[in-house]
């Protein structure tokens, strides 16, 4: 999860941790208890008789309780932030400010649940038996590879959306960000080669994203060099990918891939020597996305690309999860959808888009983390996606 100011700011351990004291959430009651009359109604003996109904039809549980719209944010705090590995307990104030940012930019109520396991098959079996507390699940900071296994179970396994952010989050922003820059620079994604640097889950999401918008090529690397089919050692998710990706059949590292390249989309933390940005083609497009220090400098970039995107808020052009996963879940749970698809995603993206289109410039190729318009025509485009591809 990304900061969304705008503007550059200094912050004192003071102020933040004043902030952080007794948490970022609280519960609110929706149903008045003003009067004896008022609390028959919201408790006994009124209650009883939604209960009975429940018993008689489960469905009307989504109707007369608030499970059927409260997102759980779920995390095994294994890839927290740029922080790595820190444990469930450390990863909870994120997750306490992902259920903010829900509630301020989605109208979503959610409660974060971190567990103490990391073991993929103990997480579903928890999310399984609470699965009647709520209605849908985000993933967070969990993890690559385990992300992939845990995502594809709990899809399988539940009857609701379920989204891990920080891969498809990611890849719907990165990809509004992109038809925002082609748009200002007059070019179509189906001619140009795309190298993603980082095969972990937003690098993995991210490619496959950009196939299924009609890039012309993806080139994915990872630690070891360029993925291609055959090489050894990939992972099944890799192994899945290879014969996908690198149609140009290149061999070796990023300097290799960034040769003649139209884009970079670097989610990892390889640093970037400024001559294989100068190695790109003309006009190129620069997405240096990892937090705090990007793959390169912006301005580095800059001296050689059309267009400079990061991760961060003291940059133009910050690639911002928030501007995704509040309108995705809003937009899934407004058509009851029970699955998020590859169309619903592709929606959120071009949705995003469509608002940055409004005021385009190549220090504004999306709209601003805080842009009210961006929840609702996010929600609404991937509620219509949900209700075309048939699982509304």
């Amino acid at each position: 999860m990304t900061a969304v100011n705008d503007t550059p700011v200094q912050l004192t351990d003071d102020e933040i941790f004043t902030a952080h004291e007794g948490g970022k959430l609280a519960v609110g009651a929706t149903a008045s208890l003003a009067d004896p009359r008022a609390l028959s109604i919201a408790y006994t003996p009124g209650v009883a008789r939604v209960s009975r109904a429940i018993a008689a039809d489960p469905a009307l549980a989504d109707r007369n309780t608030g499970a059927g719209r409260l997102v759980a944010v779920v995390s095994d705090g294994t890839a927290v932030l740029g922080l790595g590995d820190i444990g469930p307990r450390a990863s909870l104030p994120v997750m306490e400010g992902k259920a903010a940012l829900f509630k301020t930019f989605g109208g979503l109520d959610s409660i974060p649940l971190v567990l103490d396991t990391t073991d993929v098959d103990e997480i579903v079996e928890t999310l399984v038996r609470l699965r009647p507390s709520f209605g849908a699940v985000n993933l967070e900071d969990v993890s690559a590879p385990r992300c992939f296994e845990l995502e594809a179970k709990l899809i399988e396994a539940l009857d609701v959306p379920v989204m891990h952010d920080d891969q498809h989050g990611t890849a719907v922003v990165t990809l509004a960000a992109l038809r925002g820059a082609n748009t200002v620079l007059g070019k179509d994604i189906a001619d140009q080669r795309v190298v993603v640097s980082g095969a972990g889950a937003a690098g993995v999401a991210i490619t496959r994203i950009l196939l299924a918008a009609g890039a012309g090529e993806v080139t994915l690397v990872d630690s070891r060099g360029i993925i291609h089919a055959g090489r050894a050692g990939l992972n099944p998710v890799k192994e899945q990918l290879a014969p996908l990706t690198n149609g140009s059949g290149l061999r070796g590292g990023l300097d290799v891939a960034l040769r003649g390249a139209d884009v970079f989309v670097g989610v990892s933390s390889a640093q970037v020597p400024e001559e294989q940005v100068a190695s790109m083609a003309a006009g190129s497009v620069v997405f240096a996305l990892s937090n705090p220090d990007p793959e390169v400098h912006p301005e580095v970039a800059a001296r050689h690309a059309a267009v400079v995107a990061t991760g961060r808020s003291d940059f133009p052009n910050q690639i911002n999860n928030v501007l995704a996963f509040p309108g995705i879940f809003r937009g899934a749970l407004d058509a009851g959808a029970r699955r998020i698809t590859e169309g619903m995603k592709l929606a959120a993206a071009g949705a995003i888009a469509a608002v940055a289109a409004e005021d385009l410039a190549v220090d504004r190729i999306v709209p601003s983390a805080l842009d009210p318009r961006v929840g609702p025509e996010v929600a609404a485009a991937v509620a219509l996606a949900a209700a075309e591809d048939g699982v509304a």
